[in-house]
């Protein structure tokens, strides 16, 4: 795992969010990168014990907030396929809200994903135009689900059609989100900028460090060519 996030001196720029923490670099993004991926902040302060480092559960929180502010993505896709959907997620016993994702289909780069209150055409096409200053994405063809999406993407001058086979890149994806979020609504308390901190953070750990083996091994912006 350690050789997976290339936790070499070089690496130290990555947390340069955290100057003049007394904990090393590497231990701080390896800390984030598992919270990120799956461990919860319980295990990541057991797993910073085993390497003589003594932190709260707070202060690993407030490492993985900083580690996702000054991740947000930063290089510019351009897409030939890309797939789009929503899905329903749980942040607190009584707060439910919409997650939006958008996956380049070929190279699985995660390109955009963030919380809706509410579900429809008008969240889609908010969503799309979102995805669209990110992204070169105007000669993307773009896979839905839901004729609720084909009336976005004109709204959008965007083009694309019904799938349900191409497509399913995107629901693995979902399955991922909901398994996080499941296990962190509690830590979050219901807040929505707690989530997107994490599929901020999430994204990045999806597309610059885990290794895909449809890629070579490789992890997705890697191997377009976009880290």
């Amino acid at each position: 795992m350690i050789e997976e996030l290339q936790l070499a001196d070089e690496d130290a720029n990555s947390v340069s969010f955290l100057d003049g923490e007394r904990t090393p670099a590497g231990l701080i993004r390896l800390a984030c990168a598992l919270h990120a991926s799956a461990a919860s902040l319980a295990e990541i302060r057991d797993m910073l014990g085993w390497f003589g480092v003594d932190r709260s559960r707070p202060a690993i929180r407030n490492w993985c907030q900083s580690f996702a502010e000054s991740h947000e993505q930063t290089f510019t896709a351009e897409p030939d396929r890309v797939a789009v959907d929503e899905k329903q997620v749980q942040l607190a016993e009584e707060r439910e809200m919409w997650l939006y994702a958008a996956i380049d289909i070929d190279s699985k780069v995660v390109l955009h994903a963030r919380l809706s209150e509410h579900r429809g055409t008008d969240p889609a096409t908010s969503f799309l135009r979102e995805l669209k200053e990110k992204h070169r994405v105007s000669d993307a063809e773009f896979l839905v689900d839901g004729m609720g999406y084909l009336t976005a993407l004109a709204k959008t001058d965007l083009g694309g059609h019904l799938d349900y086979s191409d497509r399913n890149i995107v629901e693995k994806l979902f399955q991922t989100f909901t398994m996080r979020i499941g296990r962190f609504h509690e830590t979050w308390n219901g807040s929505q900028p707690s989530a997107e901190r994490w599929l901020t953070a999430y994204a990045y750990y999806y597309n610059h460090l885990r290794s895909h083996q449809a890629l070579d091994n490789q992890p997705p912006a890697e191997a377009a060519g976009l880290s």
